[in-house]
């Protein structure tokens, strides 16, 4: 009844009785360099910190949504960060749960201002970044290319190395799958280096009726990246994975921490901002870890 009641709105407020637990060592797998998921998993590592003491709470970076799931299932984080369309296409979730949904992703297409490329089908042939090897990005713009039978010639690199590259020429367009604003996009702006945001309105559309439940036709705001205006495109839900290894005592203080500190965590984000007690639970068929279920359970209205 309760978790219905979240889902609906209902206000509520925070059990914090939960002991304090003895754990040497938490390792969340969080994104790479130039990307959201990178800020805000070291947010959130500083404010575990806090509410963990006697643990060593580490911010691992990583290429982000396809190499924190493999970390997991290696047992070598035991909390990370994913996109849900990666977490769904997993052929087992066995040994990873859900702490919570976060925030939005949005999936940007960046070329040069002059540039040629106007539709994602102008992309064929090109020269294209689809982020970091494992990463989210090259997940949903592989998936993406192969169902719009696009063919590029696609390399692999951070998001803040795509933005270098395309600066430099020696790329013609990049892919970020990300929260808003992202550095990497945000960062030529400021410089001056002139670029624009490609439509992606029709591939939103194609990817929603392919694949129920992850994806989302979306508008990034006007607001966002100075005088770029709206841009319509396609949003993924965030969630942050919890092992199944760790107890359900420190998974209770994670998801608290997440859901009671999410203004320092976002801080700078404003997508990241919409982490919520009220949406954590729809976690896209991602069962919740039962230390999450416990705090989710204990709010109040």
């Amino acid at each position: 009844m309760l978790l219905a009641a979240l889902a609906a709105g209902l206000p509520v407020a925070a059990c914090t009785s939960t002991p304090t637990p003895d754990l040497a060592e938490l390792v969340l797998a969080t994104g790479p360099d130039g990307a959201v998921f990178r800020e805000v998993g070291a947010a959130l590592a500083a404010a575990l910190t806090d509410q963990l003491p006697r643990t060593r709470v580490i911010a691992r970076p990583s290429a982000a949504s396809v190499e924190n799931l493999r970390l997991m299932k290696e047992g070598t984080a035991q909390l990370g960060l994913s996109s849900l369309d990666s977490v769904a296409d997993l052929d087992s979730l066995d040994g990873i749960r859900a702490v919570g949904r976060l925030y939005d992703s949005f999936l940007h297409l960046v070329v040069p201002e002059r540039s040629p490329i106007r539709t994602f089908a102008d992309l064929a042939g090109r020269k294209v970044s689809l982020g970091p090897t494992e990463s989210g990005t090259e997940f949903t713009g592989q998936r993406l290319m192969k169902l719009l039978g696009v063919v590029a010639d696609d390399v692999r690199m951070a998001h803040s190395e795509s933005a270098v590259q395309l600066e430099a020429g020696t790329i013609d367009a990049f892919l970020a799958l990300t929260g808003i604003p992202t550095p990497a996009i945000s960062g030529l702006v400021t410089k001056g280096f002139p670029i624009r945001l490609v439509s992606l309105k029709e591939q939103a559309l194609a990817l929603a009726s392919a694949f129920e439940g992850p994806y989302v036709p979306v508008t990034i705001p006007a607001t966002t990246y100075g005088d770029l205006g709206a841009n319509d495109t396609v949003a993924v839900p965030n969630l942050l994975l919890a092992s199944t290894s760790l107890s359900d005592d420190v998974v209770e203080i994670v998801t608290r921490t997440v859901f009671t500190d999410s203004a320092r965590i976002a801080a700078g984000h404003p997508e990241a901002s919409r982490i919520n007690v009220r949406t954590g639970i729809a976690t896209g068929g991602v069962p919740l870890h039962p230390g999450a279920e416990r705090w989710f359970r204990s709010v109040k209205r």
